[in-house]
């Protein structure tokens, strides 16, 4: 059967949350959330300030560059040509970013509104992840997590081009605010290879599952593939908050390895795979697959 709309997750749903969850994690590695708890308000705000920070001259923008890979300001260049991106790449500190571009008193209020209302929301989804898993826990307790802003500027010329080429994420698990008035946004499925659009659903959040959650899933989660096409001459704009791993070890729980279910992958940490992504250039879930036990 065609398989043509993501799942849509209620948040506030009380039985069975975290299987529906998991399900969604190994059949799609992409869902929806509605009833998820950032009220519509700061969700609009967050986008008006994220525009307004990436409207900002270019030699401002550039104060917040990094050496570091996937860190820092992203400036378009020949591959992505219309799209850059800003980043506060450890969300228990934003000051630093705020005071790179001089943001006002009410672009940090929201910033710091948003940070703490997604995190919460981060909290439960990692919770509600391990029950549907049969684990006990908190999953992301003091994991490190980005907040992305992007910016696509997308132009009549560039009608049928691809804004971000196609990737898996070098993460856990994102979660997106995707522009409600701009698509563009479409994933590979599992099954039938076949690409499929993500529509935007006005005040929900997208989830997309990453080649971190493959290695710790033990293989059970799929790292979804996906890409932002311009469909139309619109600047398109999307917030991102990206929950990279833990500060130690990447490594499958104990409690999801067994006789039938034998270790798929190696324990690495997060700045080891990273580097190994970026060396290689393997953006579509190689890279991870590189640490898997039968490369031993």
């Amino acid at each position: 059967m065609e398989r043509k709309r993501v799942p849509l997750i209620d948040m506030q749903k009380v039985e069975g949350l975290g299987e529906e969850l998991v399900k969604a994690c190994e059949e799609w590695g992409c869902f929806r959330m509605v009833n998820h708890g950032l009220p519509a308000e700061l969700m609009a705000e967050m986008k008006v300030v994220a525009a307004s920070l990436l409207d900002l001259p270019d030699d401002i923008k550039r104060k917040t560059l990094s050496a570091e890979n996937y860190k820092g300001y992203r400036e378009r260049n020949v591959i992505t040509s219309f799209f850059e991106a800003l980043s506060i790449d450890d969300i228990s500190s934003p000051d630093e970013f705020c005071d790179r571009l001089d943001a006002s008193v009410h672009q940090r209020e929201i910033i710091y509104k948003y940070i703490k209302a997604i995190h919460d929301l981060v909290g439960l989804l990692g919770r509600k992840l391990m029950e549907g898993v049969g684990l006990a826990g908190d999953l992301f307790d003091g994991w490190d997590c980005q907040l992305r802003m992007n910016k696509y500027h997308f132009r009549p010329e560039n009608i049928g081009l691809t804004g971000l080429l196609m990737h898996s994420d070098p993460t856990f698990l994102t979660v997106i605010q995707d522009d409600e008035n701009v698509d563009g946004l479409q994933v590979v499925d599992k099954y039938s290879g076949q690409i499929i659009p993500v529509d935007p659903v006005p005040d929900t959040l997208l989830i997309n599952v990453g080649d971190i959650a493959k290695a710790w899933s033990n293989g059970r989660f799929y790292n979804v593939k996906h890409r932002v096409c311009s469909l139309e001459p619109k600047t398109r704009y999307s917030i991102v908050l990206s929950v990279l791993g833990p500060k130690g070890k990447v490594e499958v729980p104990p409690g999801l390895l067994d006789s039938k279910h034998p270790r798929l992958y190696i324990p690495f940490d997060l700045k080891e795979y990273m580097d190994v992504r970026y060396s290689t250039k393997l953006h579509t879930g190689g890279a991870v697959d590189l640490f898997s036990t039968k490369m031993e």
